[in-house]
């Protein structure tokens, strides 16, 4: 971590929480300008707790894009749900996203701002996808999901379009004191390393080209990485399902799928690191791994903090 010295500089830890499939991902990626989370429009696609840095003249803010806040049904949205609750300590300001374009807030959002307002720290609500509400509707559409709670500021946005995202920031830093460190290096956008954003890009494909029980059933495990001359950096990962028949689904017939998702996760994972990359799948099967602890543990999503 390094230390600045002018007195006027400010940086702290936002926690950005929600509902499943709000945009949690999708603002992430806008406020810190470049892709460090995942996007489906599939819920609970965030699993890990994702760190994004954000730099500016003078400030810098560190993002914990959460798990969505669900009710689970197995041992893996059981450690979500804690790794979303634990991304609420020590954090300076909360981001309460919720989804501008649903006519009225649900369940999901009143738990989500009964979590964030009973933590005692400054929350945002945070009002997305306010491009998709006709413009006589915003201010009633506004009004309701005002009425979740006391917030210290309500914030119309839309992250898709990064439109009203220098309003969101002013917001922030009006609540982040001054003379903070500088916790990372100005060309740090996230905390995660290379290999798991392999993974998670894998997945994201994943998501992305398959549907109906596949995507919720499926993990990823980056198991080697190794430079190699060209320079050519080989990357072997396992995905992992919970049957048979989804192992057939993702190798398709005559290995159709299996190859274009290796393709679509290569092609972004070179475009971040600038370099060649082989990307080496392979599908086993794990039955139940959703409730093994050993299975989570492996995926790092185990009870240890550090997995989110």
């Amino acid at each position: 971590m390094n230390e600045h010295t002018n007195d006027t500089f400010r940086s702290g830890f936002l926690a950005i929480m929600g509902y499943a499939n709000v945009g949690k991902s999708t603002l992430v990626n806008a406020l810190v300008g470049t892709k460090v989370s995942i996007v489906s429009d599939k819920p609970q696609t965030t699993r890990h707790r994702i760190m994004g840095v954000v730099h500016r003249p003078d400030t810098q803010l560190v993002l914990l894009d959460t798990p969505g806040i669900h009710q689970p049904r197995d041992r893996l949205g059981d450690q979500m749900i804690r790794g979303a609750r634990r991304a609420l300590v020590d954090v300076d300001v909360i981001l309460l996203l919720v989804d501008g374009a649903r006519p009225y807030p649900g369940e999901g959002d009143s738990r989500a701002a009964t979590m964030a307002l009973s933590s005692g720290i400054p929350v945002i609500l945070v009002i997305n996808k306010i491009d998709a509400i006709a413009a006589e509707e915003r201010e009633t559409r506004i009004a309701r999901y005002r009425a979740l709670g006391a917030f210290d500021a309500v914030v119309p946005i839309s992250a898709l379009h990064a439109w009203n995202l220098d309003v969101l920031l002013d917001e922030i830093l009006e609540r982040v004191p001054p003379g903070g460190p500088k916790y990372f290096p100005d060309d740090a956008v996230t905390d995660r390393s290379m290999s798991f954003f392999a993974g998670e890009l894998v997945r994201e494909k994943i998501l992305h080209l398959t549907r109906e029980e596949v995507p919720h059933a499926t993990a990823v495990v980056v198991r080697d990485t190794e430079e190699r001359p060209g320079p050519l950096l080989y990357i072997a990962a396992d995905i992992i399902v919970d049957r048979q028949s989804q192992k057939s689904i993702l190798i398709g017939k005559g290995g159709r799928m299996i190859r274009d998702i290796g393709r679509k996760a290569r092609e972004e994972v070179e475009a971040f690191l600038g370099i060649q990359v082989y990307l080496d799948l392979f599908v086993r099967v794990e039955r139940g791994w959703r409730d093994r602890p050993g299975m989570l543990n492996e995926l790092g999503l185990s009870d240890d903090p550090r997995g989110f």
